[in-house]
């Protein structure tokens, strides 16, 4: 037997940058920027929470902290996914906007287990829902939903960001 190497086996930056190359798969061709995926990744995971199918994960309480626990992890998995071009970066006057890479599909069309094809679904569902809002727009729109999520999204809302 192998002994654990203390690697995390759940929300590891490998896990959520899977989880992005699904999101920006569903996106295409477009993409979103790191504040948009990080709000996106809750809405797949949790998509029961936003009158979506129902949620990927198991709701747990105190969720909404995951909003702000994940986004450096979602950081370092978009980091990761890019170096196997799964992910690219495009970089211009609004910032860093993350896509799809070039290999992007042919991973998310060999993964066939029910949580990948569950996956699959909900991202689609999150991209039809949401893709027409931007950062900001869907930082509010979480906000007003923040009955299901405390206080945690309050540092999150665009009126709150020093420019």
């Amino acid at each position: 037997m192998k002994k654990n190497d203390g690697a995390p086996v759940f929300n590891s930056p490998f896990e959520l940058g899977l989880r992005m190359v699904y999101l920006l798969c569903a996106l295409r061709p477009y993409g979103a920027d790191l504040q948009k995926l990080v709000l996106l990744d809750y809405a797949i995971v949790y998509s029961g929470d936003l009158n979506g199918p129902g949620s990927l994960h198991t709701p747990i309480p105190y969720r909404g902290n995951e909003l702000l626990s994940r986004r450096e992890l979602i950081e370092q998995g978009l980091y990761l996914m890019s170096t196997r071009g799964l992910v690219d970066a495009r970089m211009d006057s609004d910032g860093i906007t993350y896509v799809a890479g070039q290999a992007a599909l042919s991973l998310v069309g060999s993964l066939t287990s029910k949580y990948f094809l569950d996956l699959e679904k909900r991202c689609e569902w999150a991209a039809n829902t949401f893709s027409n809002l931007n950062s900001i727009d869907l930082t509010v729109v979480f906000a007003e939903g923040g009955h299901r999520w405390g206080a945690e999204i309050e540092a999150m809302r665009p009126e709150r960001w020093v420019m």
